[in-house]
């Protein structure tokens, strides 16, 4: 029942990458993108295991050269990952490092920024590729990385976005078609970076907000071409950008400090535009059924659930703005919006909370996951439960629905802060050091 009312709630509001050429493949069967083809967390078609080890249901798990908290994203036989390896000898201190952080990590190798292509039946590496060698410009967070944003594919090429460190779109089996270089990022606290980018048919979007000018960009894939660009008043944000389709417009909403807003993907016009948010927006706003829920926890906590229909010009405060929260709300975790369920994390803590998505009324929560350390990668769902990863190595499976029933607590012996990856009948989980398969045993 929840499987067949996303899948068609979603699918009336948010586009897919379109299948590739001569490839023949249905998007919702793959994860091609961060957050998967829905965009919300969820793998309609998917059947992940319910318990594993690393005795149990482990297929094949690969070592990964360097440290990458990008999700990786499956198309056919192939997992394609981003990572960053130092590289070289080490430097003297960085003339450029964010003062005033005391949690972040000052760049002393030069790094290599690689892109992977994983052989998704036995785990061997197809093909890796440096795309570039350069020694950051800044710092990142002590438990970051300087490859954290996450590539995308349409079936037939791979984008892999290193912030600073350029855009590259390579063919699937790993020839550099173009790359652009969008700048050096000026990142609050030298925090990072992290926002994905995002594929709408022929269009490429990408989000800059940092410490000088931001802006969001649209480029055609195709060639790298720039379609359009507009400046953004924003600081700092790692929110990566939702892409929603309303009344024929394709919009692409992007949560951040000042406002969340909505740009016509045909052109770059500002829609709609709500206050509302923290500072320091890190968790990336989820749709379904004509409705955009963005939150964050900072300085304060929010949640907003805003009504498409009803979005035109600034809309803060107004009925356009169905309902909100101010409590126990995501940080860095990004919500699971599943079958009219909204699921989402305190802070970056094991405490799970589910409201019903078109009203807010909670159904439980915040309720506390025995076992979890800090959680930074986002919820996933699939085939009627909700999968929440931890840094600790635990992975806590619980039902879907609106009471809360833990099915299973798993631990692998590594730390989770990307993403897991739903296809089929596996999940992947891109640890610290390893690539996991979780597949159960006799599954194909």
């Amino acid at each position: 029942m929840y499987n067949a009312v996303v899948i068609a709630a979603a699918m009336a509001v948010l586009p897919l990458p379109a299948r590739g050429a001569g490839v023949g493949l249905d998007p919702l069967d793959q994860w091609p993108q961060w957050r998967g083809p829905l965009a919300t967390g969820v793998a309609p078609r998917a059947n992940p295991p319910v318990t594993w080890s690393e005795q149990e249901n482990v297929r094949w798990k690969t070592s990964i050269p360097g440290k990458g908290h990008a999700t990786p994203i499956i198309w056919g036989d192939r997992v394609f990952l981003t990572t960053a390896a130092d590289h070289g000898e080490p430097l003297p201190p960085p003339s450029l490092h964010s003062p005033g952080a005391h949690d972040n990590v000052p760049a002393v190798y030069r790094q290599r920024f690689m892109l992977l292509a994983v052989d998704r039946r036995n785990g061997a590496v197809i093909w890796e590729r440096t795309l570039r060698t350069a020694r950051p410009h800044e710092s990142a967070h002590e438990t970051g990385s300087w490859a954290s944003n996450s590539p995308v594919t349409d079936g037939e090429r791979v984008f892999a976005f290193f912030g600073s460190q350029g855009l590259y779109a390579l063919d699937v089996d790993g020839n550099l078609l173009w790359q652009t270089d969008l700048g050096d990022m000026q990142v609050l606290h030298g925090h990072g970076e992290g926002a994905s980018p995002v594929l709408y048919g022929d269009t490429l979007v990408v989000n800059w907000d940092h410490e000088g000018e931001s802006f969001v960009t649209a480029l055609d894939k195709r060639t790298g071409e720039q379609r359009w660009k507009a400046p953004r008043n924003e600081a700092t944000s790692w929110s990566t950008p939702l892409i929603v389709e309303h009344d024929g417009t394709a919009q692409a909403v992007i949560a951040a400090t000042n406002r969340i807003r909505a740009y016509d993907l045909n052109g770059g016009r500002l829609i709609w535009e709500c206050g509302g948010l923290s500072g320091n927006v890190v968790a990336s706003p989820v749709t379904e059924d004509g409705f955009v829920y963005a939150g964050s926890s900072y300085e304060k906590r929010a949640l907003l659930a805003i009504r498409l229909a009803h979005a035109k010009g600034d809309i803060t405060g107004t009925g356009a703005v169905v309902w909100t929260r101010d409590h126990d709300t995501p940080y860095v975790p990004s919500p699971l919006l599943y079958g009219g369920l909204l699921y989402y994390l305190k802070h970056y803590q094991g405490f799970l909370t589910c409201v019903d998505a078109k009203t807010g009324a909670t159904k439980y929560g915040p309720e506390r996951l025995a076992g979890m350390g800090n959680v930074y990668a986002s919820l996933a769902g699939a085939a009627g439960r909700v999968y929440v990863v931890s840094t600790n190595g635990s992975t806590v499976v619980a039902a879907h629905g609106p009471k809360l029933a833990i099915l299973a607590r798993n631990q692998l012996d590594d730390s989770f802060s990307a993403s897991p990856a739903l296809v089929g009948n596996e999940i992947y989980l891109r640890g610290a050091r390893n690539l996991y398969c979780i597949a159960q045993e006799g599954a194909k």
